[in-house]
Order: structure tokens, then C-alpha cells, then sequence
């Protein structure tokens, strides 16, 4: 693995520079919540308390400079926070202005690439962008809780490398796999989406060609959605962005 793939890290957790406090924090089922002055990030939640936090009494209160340190965290469920208190700060409402990156959820995450006949691979369990079954060649899902008809997140050295297209979710961020990930992804065209993922144009620097996730618009329904752990995208409540 290439030490370059383990420096995203560095320029992620380094870009966030704000002293200004997370005001809040939130759990569900599904997502981690973190919310500042500014704006509210998403992690998806992922189990793994083996290793004690870093942050014991929580992120809440911290300033989003050291909140995101959590995100480097080998206590999941911390990271899962951590990495939303990341997203609080890149995935806000100006800067995706500022960045002029928004994109219809309907041409998302692969408008403008041909897949007719392409060989794609979906790490993480997915549905893909609409009409991808049909014009692939091969389609592969590689997900840690295998559902039926995908392949257990062993198979990734073997089929990753056979892909044209290669889609991960943003979770992959939490548990640390992103970096072999794309080390296996080198001759395809390799995306991050989902709502775990942050809008931080410098991850394009270590191998991924394009970031896709949300800008929570609408917090009190995010808050709700989040605490009522409603099993449902929640998309309807953000924009979605595109960076290539």
C-alpha cells in the first residue's frame, strides 16, 4: 500500500482549521450527527467499541479542529462522530456555493461516464446510479455483511482490480479501509459517495476522481431523521454535490 493513500488522512483532518465548538451531537441507528454555527455532517454509524475513545465525554463542546481528530479513532462508533464533525465543517451551505459543485441527485454519482459494458464494483451495499445493471458488463457488490448475491469484503484484492468503475461508500472513511481500497482501484475510474462523504476538493489528490454526498439543508428534519433512526435516505433533506 502506498503511503500517499494513508496521507488523505492528513489533508483532511489537517484542513479543518475552525476553533469554533460543535454545539451538538446526535445518534440513530444509522447516522452520527455533529452540528456547529455553520452546518451539520453525517457519519454513517458503525459499531466497534473494542478500543477505548479518545474523547470520552464526547465531541460536544470541542472545538471542530480537535473533534475531527476523531475521525481518526480506532473506536468506530467514535469515528462514526468524528467523521461528521469533518463533514460539519467541509459540508456546508456556503461552501458549496463557494465551490459551485451541486448536482441533481438524478445524474448521480456517474453522469457523463460511459458504463456501457464496463466491469463495475460497489463496495458497500448499494443500489448504483439507475440504469447500471443494464449496460454493465459485470457488476460486483463487496460488502462486509454480505447480503444475498454479494461478495464478503475478502473478495476486494481479487475483483477490485478487474473493475472499470469503481463506487465506495463514504463509510469506508470510519473504518479505515479507504486507503487499500484505492490502492486496489489504480487503473479505474473510482468514486466516494454517500452522505459519510466530506466536500473536501484535496481527497482528489490520492486517487479517488469523484466525490459525491450531501450538504444538510434542513436540520431540524435532519435531527429528526437521525434520532428516530429512520431506515430511509436522507437526501430529501440536503443537496447533493458532485466534485470531479
Amino acid at each position: 500500500m502506498s503511503k500517499d493513500y494513508l496521507d488523505l488522512y492528513d489533508a483532511l483532518i489537517g484542513g479543518v482549521k475552525s476553533e469554533a465548538p460543535v454545539l451538538e451531537t446526535a445518534e440513530g441507528d444509522c447516522w452520527a450527527m455533529a452540528a456547529w454555527s455553520e452546518g451539520m455532517g453525517l457519519g454513517m454509524m458503525t459499531p466497534g467499541e473494542s478500543v477505548p475513545p479518545r474523547y470520552p465525554e464526547g465531541l460536544t463542546g470541542l472545538s471542530l479542529r480537535d473533534a475531527a481528530k476523531a475521525a481518526m479513532s480506532w473506536n468506530l462508533r467514535e469515528a462514526s462522530f468524528g467523521l461528521a464533525a469533518v463533514n460539519a465543517y467541509y459540508n456546508t451551505p456556503a461552501r458549496l456555493a463557494a465551490l459551485g459543485c451541486g448536482e441533481s441527485i438524478k445524474n448521480y454519482p456517474t453522469v457523463g461516464i460511459d458504463l456501457e459494458g464496463k466491469t463495475i464494483g460497489l463496495v458497500g451495499h448499494m443500489h448504483g446510479p439507475q440504469g447500471m445493471r443494464e449496460k454493465a458488463r459485470a457488476v460486483y457488490i463487496i460488502e462486509r455483511a454480505p447480503k444475498p448475491g454479494d461478495y464478503p469484503d475478502s473478495a476486494c484484492d481479487w475483483l477490485l482490480p478487474r473493475c472499470d468503475v469503481v463506487i465506495i461508500t463514504g463509510s469506508s472513511l470510519i473504518n479505515k479501509t479507504l486507503p487499500h481500497l484505492l490502492s486496489l482501484c489504480e487503473n479505474a475510474v473510482t468514486i466516494l459517495t454517500g452522505p459519510s462523504v466530506p466536500m473536501c476538493p484535496a481527497l482528489l489528490d490520492f486517487g479517488i476522481d469523484r466525490l459525491a454526498g450531501l450538504v444538510v439543508t434542513e436540520r431540524e428534519a435532519m435531527r429528526a431523521h437521525v434520532q428516530g433512526s429512520v431506515h430511509g435516505s436522507p437526501y430529501g433533506m440536503g443537496q447533493s454535490f458532485l466534485i470531479k
